[in-house]
Order: structure tokens, then sequence, then C-alpha cells
């Protein structure tokens, strides 16, 4: 079972910025070679790169020969875009492991949400089958509360991220023994997508949760590190909301 270390190396989606970018500060800071993948900000991915090259444990002494950061622009709405990425990232590391009902009947939305939600991370996975089983390797995706309980910006956006939730159930049963899928899924994060919302929406969802706040997007990042981590879980969907859900 190949749990983290410093020739594991994460390929992280939409991760620019946000959760995706908090999650690649958390797995570098552990020594992890990091690949990020954006769609638009050329320039938020390159400083994000420097940023995690000063938060490496331990210099390895070559990293002008072997990085251990990159970048890689593609669009995961794409199926031939994901295989571009996925292609492009092994060869870089050179390791063969690796409510209103009216507002939402716009067929283009559902056919985005589902793009982006679920059909996306079952191509990923299917490009990355091969590599993840011969290291015997974890593969996470990032869901939603929306998934849980019907919330979130549309319709559409909170049934296809439950959709994710399952489809993330049937690739753990479709991949064991060899490889481990779970899913995590965040409240509101504030974020720059979670900041966007009104603020009386923000207080809401904070006065609703147990806890008395919303999710942190750190502690998001440290749960996906943790399922990377683990040996024994598969097929389950962490929440991560403050309490929210129960509310």
């Amino acid at each position: 079972m190949a749990l983290l270390n410093h020739n594991s190396v994460a390929l992280i989606t939409a991760s620019s910025a946000g959760l995706g970018a908090e999650t690649a500060r958390v797995l570098a800071s552990s020594g992890v070679r990091v690949i990020i993948n954006y769609n638009s900000s050329d320039q938020k991915a390159l400083s994000l790169i420097k940023e995690l090259e000063t938060l490496q444990p331990v210099s390895t002494g070559n990293e002008r020969q072997n990085p251990r950061f990159h970048a890689i622009k593609a669009d995961v709405s794409q199926k031939a875009e994901l295989v571009r990425l996925v292609e492009e990232a092994v060869e870089w590391t050179k390791l063969r492991n690796f409510l209103d009902l009216d507002d939402n009947m716009e067929e283009g939305d559902w056919d985005k949400c589902f793009n982006m939600n679920v059909k996306s991370h079952l191509f990923l996975f299917h490009a990355a089958r091969k590599h993840l089983e011969n290291t015997e390797g974890s593969f996470i995706t990032t869901a939603s509360l929306a998934g849980v309980m019907p919330s979130g910006s549309s319709i559409a956006y909170s049934v296809t991220k439950a959709a994710q939730i399952h489809l993330a159930k049937a690739l753990a049963m479709a991949a064991a023994p060899k490889i481990r899928v779970n899913s995590v899924s965040p409240g509101l994060l504030l974020t720059e997508w979670g900041l966007q919302f009104p603020q009386d929406k923000i207080d809401q969802t904070t006065e609703r949760s147990l806890l008395k706040r919303v999710a942190i997007v750190e502690d998001v990042a440290r749960q996906i590190v943790c399922l990377a981590n683990s040996s024994s879980q598969t097929g389950t969907n962490t929440v991560i909301d403050g309490g929210r859900a129960l509310g």
C-alpha cells in the first residue's frame, strides 16, 4: 500500500486557487511532488508554483533537473483534455505510478454541471487508473454539501454533486483492492467563489451550523491528505460543514 512520501506525486485538478491550491500547499509541505491543473489564469498557476517551492520541507539538491512542482493547463470538462492532462503529468514525473424550478430548466446548465461534476471525474479516473493500480494509489474527489442535502447554486449543481458522491462509491467498488476512492463534501468555503455570495447568505449559513462557523479551506485540505494517507478507507464521503447538515 503506497502512502504519501517524498516520491509521491499528486495531480490536483482546478488547483490554481481556492481549495485546490490549499491542498497543494499542504501536500507540498508534506514533501509530496505536486502537479496543479488550471484552465485560465497562467499568472495564478505560476505564482502558486513559486509559493510551493518555498514550502517543501527538505531540498533534494536536484530540483533544477527534477522539479517537484508543475502546472498543466487543461479544461477538465473535456474528455480529450483530461486524457492529455494525465499523459502530460505522467510524462513530466517520469514515473508510471501515480428553487424556482423554471430557473433550473436550462439544458445547457445541466449538461455543464454533469460534465464538470460527474463525467470529468469518471474520465479522469479512467485515464489514471493503470498508473494508480501500479502504485495502489488513492483517488479523491471534491464533492459538496449540496450533494448531501439539497442546496447550492442550482438544482443541477446539487443533483450532479450527489451523483459525484455516488460515482466515488461505485468507483471504489470497481477499483478495489488496488485503488482507494473517496470523496470530501465541504459546505460553504470562503474562497474567491464563496465570497461572491451575499453576506446575508454567508451569515445565515454560519448561524445554521452547529459550530457557528463555515467550513475552513485548510481543514478540507488536511482531510484530503488524511484520506490519501489512509490505507483502510475507501468508498467514504467526508462532510466538512461545521455541522450545517445537522443544523
